[in-house]
């Protein structure tokens, strides 16, 4: 076995899976950024949407392109949806308690996705067929592979620049640092957390339309990266968007690395003991800033 040869393969390989992960732990910083909050009903979320946007595609007729858009606006009118109708609603919610609330979500959309469509897998057609690789250096890289690192690094940057450039952005920050003292500046923190949750739909909705046509779409299909994309989160840092775009290649050129070098065994390991070393270690992530509220 070449093992230094097969190396520029499996980078680009874990390169291109990771970057779905950061796509769902991006999603998370951004609930967990203004309402501390972990939304455990990410991954699926992110499903029902690609479940949309399959049907729009085969039963609507529409073009690919307007049929994805379409997926995406659902994602958004969803993630509101689940803020104004559920976490909204909490009386005297505690940290744990909205917790406790995504978790519900999560088993509902599930639920709901396995009686609208049963459980057999379902391919989702695209305009790249994983079949079709070019060749770059010895590296085999299919178009879907560079088509998904494309789309994440050009969201990636999309969102970086809403986050810290925009009104919004910050409007969301000063929510997450201080409800109190934001409302008294003005920002209806009520808004920004519906905007925070719609936002982090539509960036979950995305990784989900990655995934589906590299695997299939089933009920199951999140379950797997929004492990491995909360993972991320935790070792980039939950209140850094950088931190969690570089835990994701992290995460996804790891496990490669185990899954070729040792076994594919470890692959599902990896996610875990990430966590676990990053919290041993520094709790707040690699690039995160840990701050302190003052009463």
């Amino acid at each position: 076995m070449d093992i230094l040869g097969n190396l520029p393969q499996v980078l680009f390989s874990g390169l291109a899976a990771g970057s779905v992960y950061a796509l769902v732990a991006l999603a998370m910083v951004i609930i967990y950024r203004t309402t501390e909050v972990l939304n455990f009903a990410q991954g699926d979320m992110a499903m029902m949407s690609t479940y949309v946007g399959l049907g729009l595609l085969v039963a609507g007729g529409l073009p690919f392109f307007w049929a994805m858009l379409g997926a995406l606006a659902f994602a958004a009118a969803l993630g509101a949806f689940s803020e104004f109708a559920f976490l909204r609603r909490a009386k005297e919610p505690t940290v744990l308690g909205l917790i406790i609330i995504t978790l519900g979500i999560e088993m509902i959309v599930f639920g709901f996705a396995s009686w609208k469509w049963g459980g057999d897998p379902r391919d989702l057609p695209t305009p790249l067929s994983p079949a079709d690789v070019v060749v770059i250096g010895g590296v085999i890289m299919s178009y879907l592979e560079l088509a998904t690192i494309a789309i994440s690094a050009t969201t990636i940057s999309a969102l970086f620049l809403f986050l810290n450039r925009s009104k919004a952005g910050l409007a969301m920050r000063a929510t997450q640092q201080n409800r109190a003292v934001a409302r008294l500046m003005g920002i209806r923190v009520r808004r920004v957390e519906m905007g925070a949750w719609a936002l982090a739909a539509v960036i979950g909705g995305i990784a989900g339309l990655l995934v589906g046509p590299a695997t299939t779409v089933e009920p199951y299909m999140m379950w797997d990266p929004m492990m491995k994309g909360f993972a991320a989160a935790v070792l980039g840092g939950m209140t850094s968007l950088a931190g969690a775009a570089l835990g994701g290649a992290i995460i996804g050129i790891i496990e490669n690395l185990f899954g070729f070098y040792v076994s594919t065994a470890f692959k599902s390991v990896v996610p875990f003991a990430a966590i676990l070393l990053m919290l041993a270690i520094k709790p707040s992530g690699l690039l995160a800033r840990h701050y302190v509220k003052k009463v």
